[in-house]
Protein backbone atom coordinates (compact mmCIF):
# COMPACT_ATOMS: atom_id res chain seq x y z
CA UNK A 1 0.00 0.00 0.00
CA UNK A 2 1.06 3.75 -0.73
CA UNK A 3 1.34 6.49 1.65
CA UNK A 4 -1.90 8.19 0.77
CA UNK A 5 -4.20 5.30 1.01
CA UNK A 6 -2.52 4.28 4.45
CA UNK A 7 -5.10 5.16 7.61
CA UNK A 8 -3.19 5.70 10.90
CA UNK A 9 -5.22 4.48 14.32
CA UNK A 10 -5.45 7.82 15.24
CA UNK A 11 -7.15 9.07 11.95
CA UNK A 12 -9.50 6.57 12.48
CA UNK A 13 -10.65 7.23 15.91
CA UNK A 14 -10.54 11.29 14.75
CA UNK A 15 -13.15 10.11 11.98
CA UNK A 16 -15.53 7.87 14.31
CA UNK A 17 -15.18 10.79 16.92
CA UNK A 18 -16.87 12.59 14.22
CA UNK A 19 -18.86 10.64 12.95
CA UNK A 20 -20.37 9.93 16.52
CA UNK A 21 -20.88 13.75 17.07
CA UNK A 22 -22.77 14.22 13.76
CA UNK A 23 -24.80 11.55 14.41
CA UNK A 24 -25.73 12.96 18.62
CA UNK A 25 -26.66 16.27 16.75
CA UNK A 26 -29.01 14.15 14.17
CA UNK A 27 -30.71 12.50 17.20
CA UNK A 28 -30.93 15.41 18.63
CA UNK A 29 -32.53 16.91 15.72
CA UNK A 30 -35.20 13.83 15.34
CA UNK A 31 -35.85 14.10 19.03
CA UNK A 32 -36.48 17.84 18.77
CA UNK A 33 -39.02 16.87 15.94
CA UNK A 34 -40.81 14.72 17.58
CA UNK A 35 -41.37 16.71 20.71
CA UNK A 36 -42.68 19.30 18.00
CA UNK A 37 -44.97 16.53 16.45
CA UNK A 38 -46.14 15.38 20.17
CA UNK A 39 -47.67 19.12 20.64
CA UNK A 40 -48.79 19.63 17.70
CA UNK A 41 -50.69 16.18 17.87
CA UNK A 42 -51.65 16.90 21.71
CA UNK A 43 -53.25 20.85 20.35
CA UNK A 44 -55.65 18.83 17.61
CA UNK A 45 -56.87 15.96 20.22
CA UNK A 46 -57.53 19.07 22.25
CA UNK A 47 -59.27 21.11 19.27
CA UNK A 48 -61.15 18.21 18.40
CA UNK A 49 -62.59 17.28 21.82
CA UNK A 50 -63.47 21.05 22.13
CA UNK A 51 -65.24 20.63 18.52
CA UNK A 52 -66.57 17.39 19.87
CA UNK A 53 -68.16 18.99 22.58
CA UNK A 54 -69.96 21.87 20.33
CA UNK A 55 -71.25 19.17 18.33
CA UNK A 56 -72.60 17.02 21.03
CA UNK A 57 -73.98 20.27 22.29
CA UNK A 58 -75.79 21.50 19.01
CA UNK A 59 -77.06 17.68 18.71
CA UNK A 60 -78.84 17.69 22.50
CA UNK A 61 -79.93 20.98 21.63
CA UNK A 62 -81.45 20.45 17.88
CA UNK A 63 -83.28 16.88 19.91
CA UNK A 64 -84.63 19.01 22.61
CA UNK A 65 -86.18 21.29 20.63
CA UNK A 66 -87.42 18.50 18.28
CA UNK A 67 -89.41 16.94 21.20
CA UNK A 68 -90.61 20.11 22.02
CA UNK A 69 -92.28 21.03 18.64
CA UNK A 70 -93.01 17.51 18.53
CA UNK A 71 -95.32 18.04 22.13
CA UNK A 72 -96.98 21.38 20.84
CA UNK A 73 -97.62 19.83 17.51
CA UNK A 74 -99.59 17.13 19.33
CA UNK A 75 -101.47 19.80 21.88
CA UNK A 76 -102.61 21.40 18.10
CA UNK A 77 -103.85 17.98 16.72
CA UNK A 78 -105.65 17.26 19.92
CA UNK A 79 -107.34 20.75 20.01
CA UNK A 80 -108.54 20.69 16.19
CA UNK A 81 -109.73 17.35 16.78
CA UNK A 82 -111.72 18.48 19.39
CA UNK A 83 -113.04 21.51 17.54
CA UNK A 84 -113.70 19.17 14.58
CA UNK A 85 -116.08 17.11 16.90
CA UNK A 86 -117.91 20.21 18.38
CA UNK A 87 -118.40 21.15 14.57
CA UNK A 88 -120.09 17.85 13.88
CA UNK A 89 -121.90 18.36 16.95
CA UNK A 90 -123.26 21.42 15.91
CA UNK A 91 -123.73 20.95 12.30
CA UNK A 92 -126.00 17.96 13.39
CA UNK A 93 -128.17 19.76 15.93
CA UNK A 94 -129.30 22.02 13.55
Amino acid sequence: MDENTNITNEQLFEFMTKMYSEMQEGFKDVKQDIARLENNMISLENKMDINHKALYDGYKLTYEKLNTLEEKINKIDEKVEKQDIEIRVIKGVK
